[in-house]
């Protein structure tokens, strides 16, 4: 089990402070939640005049006063957000220790061509990368993340994948994004958050994804439902945490039928698990 730190109201212990203001009763920045890890996020305040905010570099939507950040799975040692005006937090991002795991399927589908693979591959991730590029102004991102299935956990977010390889070799593939949820063919699955579809591949299932469907949340989070059997919301509609969106599939890259469930925050892989409660939770506390 990886090494968790959860901050709490106010500056947690270990965050080191600078800013060029002093405000004894409000600072500048403050982070209010989360999970300091690889993988994991924060929401946090600002005083009302910040008028910009980046995370090493990264421009950080503010919403009066409130924000939302996230750590990579490979993030380094440490992250430091910056406001204008010269206050800034260093935030310390605690390592995890990932594991390996085999899947006994092809890296991509068997007997299509590398080259025909690649070309159809190339168009699915264009379609993708211009989804999540889509601001709705969603604001699902202040809500306390809930489960979409209960479920058996059958994949964990940011092993190391080891695909079988068509001459039946070991043939490495990138980490796993998410988390995966086995269930039966057809189990309904639903809304983390408050969203937006953004991506909803309901005609023709992706190569790998299957049945992809992207909701928007707002600030820069995202999230993705993989391998379903079907989509019950289309590009452009508003749905609301807990409601019902797609049903689960083994169409795509799957050895059986679950629901791989992906967060992303910018260009950021966050896990899953750090973001929601004991399984099953339907919380929707706003933070």
């Amino acid at each position: 089990m990886f090494a968790r730190r959860r901050v709490l109201a106010g500056l947690g212990a270990g965050l080191a402070v600078a800013a060029t203001r002093v405000r004894a009763a409000t600072p500048p920045l403050r982070i209010v939640a989360g999970e300091l890890t690889q993988g994991g996020w924060a929401r946090g305040e600002a005083a009302l005049d910040v008028a910009g905010l980046t995370l090493n570099g990264v421009p950080v939507p503010i919403d009066r006063g409130s924000f939302f950040i996230a750590f990579d799975r490979d993030a380094g040692p440490s992250a430091r957000l910056d406001a204008d005006g010269g206050a800034f937090l260093l935030l310390p991002i605690t390592p995890r220790a990932w594991r390996i795991e085999r899947v006994n399927t092809p890296f991509h589908p068997p007997g299509v061509p590398d080259a025909q693979f690649a070309r159809v591959r190339a168009a699915e991730l264009a379609q993708i990368v211009a989804a999540r590029a889509m601001v709705t102004g969603a604001a699902g991102w202040r809500q306390r993340l809930a489960w979409p299935l209960t479920g058996r956990v059958s994949g964990l977010f940011g092993a190391q994948r080891i695909y079988r390889g068509a001459d039946g070799k070991d043939q490495p593939g990138a980490f796993h994004s998410g988390l995966d949820i086995a269930a039966t063919t057809g189990t309904t699955y639903t809304a983390p958050a408050d969203g937006v579809v953004i991506l909803a591949a309901a005609a023709t299932p992706f190569t790998l994804e299957g049945h992809l469907l992207m909701i928007d949340h707002g600030a820069g989070l995202n999230s993705a439902f993989l391998h379903g059997s079907e989509l019950l919301v289309g590009v452009g509609d508003s749905v609301r945490q807990s409601q019902p969106i797609g049903r689960v599939g083994m169409t795509g890259r799957a050895t059986g039928p679950h629901l791989h469930w992906s967060l992303k925050w910018q260009e950021a892989r966050l896990d899953p698990l750090l973001l929601v409660g004991p399984i099953g939770a339907r919380a929707s506390t706003a933070m």
